[in-house]
């Protein structure tokens, strides 16, 4: 192959980055475009960079130590990350390849000032914008300008760029630099060109930085810029800044501050007429690449030249739709306490269990409710249940709703939900009723698992199809909807009605100790009992704490006391095995598969408690309830018309202790039935493996259940889709998907419009009532949990998976969470004091600081 050492502009575009880097690639793009203009210049290419690191001493050496570094240990960063630069710094440019760039330069002109900038092949992607890892160096003249050719290629090097690699997981070998060398030009105004709101992430408002002078003056920091927003070819909003410094070229090169003359420091860098036209050019810019662009602009003689466009890497991703009007999308994750990405065949697999329409984006689901928020009935049940299972959801509806026209006035389809403070609808309160759906359940489980046994290849997509569609049709049966929904609805009643009559706010929390028949709740008390065995055998204890592979069960037999742990722990995975965090992605790894990862919270509970912990903690809090149930009869009997108001709350507190445990079971089963699904999900990702079709039976996760059965069916992969899943899983992670977003891809959090939050609070949402001071403890892993007696834990979001941990600590704060999420319902029959949807809880409270947990008043405070 021969190789290229320069590139024209002209000569480059998308399909060259390999050559010329991400930046080089756009702005050869951009030279295309009609109506573009783009500083004439050329790439020098990474087959140059990959000759100079081949001639640079001790670099593989030293770029295999790089890779093993830990993203966190600055120090060593910061001496490795110099000594590569000092290496390829302190390496001669070869002869030829250095005339090859004054030939170059020469083009230009022979005094021509020049940007030198920097164009990695990881950089401007649609997935990381690298943007500010390496230098750029503006106004160079003469011969040096091959001198900092050298400095931007060890610039591939500097701390903040070899971190960047590590945190997300590129390989410092496969990336490479190019350089860009371009012809200065000297502005009277510049800055940078968002075309979609950066902030809200709204994709008709365009946002226009501007200020005098380079552009270095914004990118540093120098200077607060103007800032313009346009919408629909129209100045919405201006904000113009007191601009008192500007970098500006020099006339033998380099570029030096200034002050601008007080006269025009207030004055507008770009006129209203200069900032549309400039939005024009974005938007043409945007749609030659296809998604919203981040774009750095000069002014020069009233010319707009462009010296830079890359995506914009930080905005939510929008659903598709097939058509052009506005959507509101509520997200599922928000509900479900998994808020983070989920690949492929796990979204695909939820849409098909979910009994409404859900839409992926940014490996999020999301429910459109456009038509509901539409009509004034359907408006007002949803409003009523979002404001009750998590008031920032129902703010950030309504503020859709304020805003004229965006939602389409529609008629009433039907009647809309029951009134909101009515009873619930009738529904015998018969313990039986319960009993008979979960035995029902538990045959429908065990017919599956037989069944499935004689499935395989395409038939077997054919029976999964059909049994979800029979279990969404069980989960539609009126006595099963209606016993979920009644202990929610008591709840809600209780808390509504004994606030009005007695003055008390969350009563209901104490009434539901230790309701019977909650599965997720006996999952916690489940691992004290497994603490128990494994407690008399310290042989066992000194074991479980160096363990670290999955392998453990089998060496457990070995000691004295082994036998009995590990029957007690295979006892406790074949109930609640096919549980995870993030459970509802079916690609995550079930606890019957990593089983080390309860082995944490198993010596937690050997350390912390005594013997008989579960059963005196679940009468502890059956005693609560009923004395509190006594309690508030015996109010309720002193007021006007007592007896009746006593009848009516006693028929609600039996509602509730029948019914809220059952909340929790519909759930178990579609996750027990998931664990079915997965493992033979599996075997044909092996037998594909084994076929040559896959590399990795992992790799269908990033394949749908659809393509997953076409791959079976054909014997056909597409391997490049699969890799660009996996690279868009990993851009996912960096996400954080909004409780609602519309189909102009603004993200709105809500807000918590309330009066009665000290100052310095944290605001949230009351689920558990009771206050809790104690050391916060901020975990994310929950195979990372070190729990202390007396502890609060602080997480982003719980799902079933971490009530095991809920037995240990003494109260809960959450960034996501519901009044009847699974969270809040555990935390109450614990009796823990509780608080969710504390935006950036895990941000703003420091891990070991001490907090003040607020139940019923819904607030955090944080202590010195």
């Amino acid at each position: 192959m021969i190789e290229q050492y320069v590139l024209g502009l002209d000569e480059v575009d998308q399909t060259r980055t390999h050559l010329v880097g991400g930046k080089g690639a756009h702005l050869g793009a951009l030279s295309r475009i009609d109506g573009v203009r783009v500083p004439a210049g050329f790439c020098v290419t990474t087959d140059a960079f990959r000759r100079i690191l081949a001639e640079a001493p001790s670099i593989d050496d030293r770029l295999d130590r790089l890779s093993r570094l830990n993203p966190d240990d600055r120090e060593a960063i910061r001496v490795l990350s110099a000594e590569v630069r000092q290496a390829i710094e302190g390496t001669a440019i070869p002869g030829d390849l250095a005339a090859t760039i004054t030939q170059a330069l020469a083009r230009l002109g022979a005094d021509a000032a020049c940007a030198v900038r920097s164009s990695a092949t990881a950089e401007d992607l649609p997935t990381a914008s690298f943007a500010g890892q390496q230098d750029t160096y503006l106004n160079v003249t003469g011969a040096v300008v091959v001198d900092h050719v050298r400095r931007c290629w060890a610039s591939l090097f500097t701390e903040r760029a070899v971190t960047y690699r590590l945190r997300n997981g590129f390989d410092h070998r496969k990336v490479h630099m190019a350089v860009v060398v371009q012809r200065m030009v000297l502005p009277q105004a510049a800055g940078i060109l968002f075309t979609a709101d950066p902030v809200t992430g709204n994709r008709r408002v365009s946002t226009v930085d501007a200020g005098f002078g380079l552009g270095e003056a914004l990118v540093s920091g120098l200077v607060n810029p103007d800032v313009f927003k346009v919408r629909d070819g129209e100045v919405i909003a201006r904000t113009i800044a007191a601009k008192q410094r500007a970098v500006v070229p020099l006339p033998d090169g380099g570029t030096r501050e200034v002050t601008v003359d007080p006269r025009r420091q207030e004055q507008p860098a770009l006129t209203d007429a200069q900032v549309v036209r400039l939005e024009r050019l974005g938007r043409r810019i945007e749609a030659h690449f296809g998604r919203p662009q981040d774009i750095e602009w000069c002014l020069a003689d009233d010319d707009f030249q462009i010296v830079q466009s890359r995506p914009i890497t930080t905005l939510f991703p929008i659903p598709e739709a097939a058509d052009q009007e506005n959507h509101v999308y509520v997200s599922v994750g928000h509900q479900q306490m998994m808020t983070d990405p989920m690949k492929p065949l796990g979204y695909s697999c939820w849409q098909l269990m979910a009994m409404v329409a859900m839409h992926e984006a940014g490996g999020r689901l999301f429910v459109d409710v456009t038509r509901s928020l539409g009509s004034p009935a359907s408006r007002a049940h949803l409003l009523d249940l979002s404001g009750r299972s998590d008031p920032l959801v129902r703010d950030a509806l309504q503020t859709v709703l304020d805003r004229d026209g965006f939602v389409p006035s529609l008629p009433d389809a039907a009647p809309g939900g029951r009134p909101a403070g009515g009873p619930p609808a009738p529904i015998e309160t018969d313990p039986a009723i319960v009993s008979e759906l979960i035995e029902r359940s538990r045959q429908s489980i065990a017919a599956l698992r037989h069944d499935i046994r004689a499935k395989s290849g395409p038939a077997l997509f054919d029976f999964l199809l059909e049994d979800i569609q029979e279990h969404k049709k069980a989960l539609r049966d009126p006595v099963n909807m209606q016993a979920i929904m009644a202990g929610m609805e008591a709840t809600w009643w209780l808390n509504d009605q004994l606030e009005e009559w007695l003055g008390e706010r969350n009563a209901a929390d104490t009434l539901t100790l230790s309701a019977p028949g909650n599965v997720t709740s006996e999952m916690g008390l489940a691992l004290l009992d497994v603490a128990d065995v494994i407690r008399p055998h310290p042989r066992v204890v000194a074991f479980l704490q160096g363990v670290e592979d999955d392998g453990f069960l089998d060496e457990l037999p070995k000691l004295p006391g082994g036998t009995e742990a590990r029957e007690a722990i295979e006892a406790y995975l074949d109930r609640y095995g096919m549980r995870c965090v993030g459970e509802i992605d079916i690609t995550r790894p079930r606890w019957s598969e990593h089983p080390a990862t309860l082995v944490p919270v198993i010596l937690d509970n050997v350390r912390t408690f005594a013997p008989g912990e579960a059963e005196r903690r679940f009468e502890h809090g059956r005693r609560e309830a009923a004395k509190k149930e006594q309690d508030v009869l015996s109010r309720l009997r002193a007021l006007p018309d007592g007896e009746e108001k006593a009848g009516e709350a006693k028929r609600m507190i039996d509602r509730v202790r029948t019914f809220i445990g059952y909340r929790e079971y519909p759930k178990y089963v579609i996750i027990s039935r998931y664990f079915v699904y997965k493992q033979a999900l599996l075997a044909e990702a092996e037998g594909l493996v084994r076929a040559g079709v896959l590399a990795a039976k992992e790799d269908v996760f990033y394949l749908t259940l659809q393509e997953f059965h076409d791959a079976v069916r054909t014997h056909r992969v597409d391997d490049q889709l699969i890799r660009r899943r996996e690279e868009a899983f990993r851009s996912y992670q960096a996400l954080t998907p909004p409780r609602v977003l519309t189909s102009d891809g603004e993200a709105i959090s809500g807000e918590y419009r309330r009066d009665d939050v000290p100052a310095g609070a944290l605001a949230g949402l009351p689920v558990s009532a009771g206050t809790v001071e104690g050391r916060a403890r901020v975990i994310l892993d929950m195979a990372q949990a070190d729990i202390e007696p007396g502890d609060i834990l602080v997480t982003a979001y719980t799902d079933p998976s971490w009530s095991p941990l809920f037995v240990a600590v003494a109260g809960l704060v959450t960034e996501v969470g519901g009044l009847m999420t699974h969270g809040a319902v555990i935390a109450r029959e614990y009796g823990l004091p509780a608080v969710v949807g504390v935006e950036q809880a895990t941000r703003l409270i420091r891990d070991g600081q001490r907090i003040r947990v607020h139940g019923a008043g819904g607030y955090v405070e944080l202590l010195s």
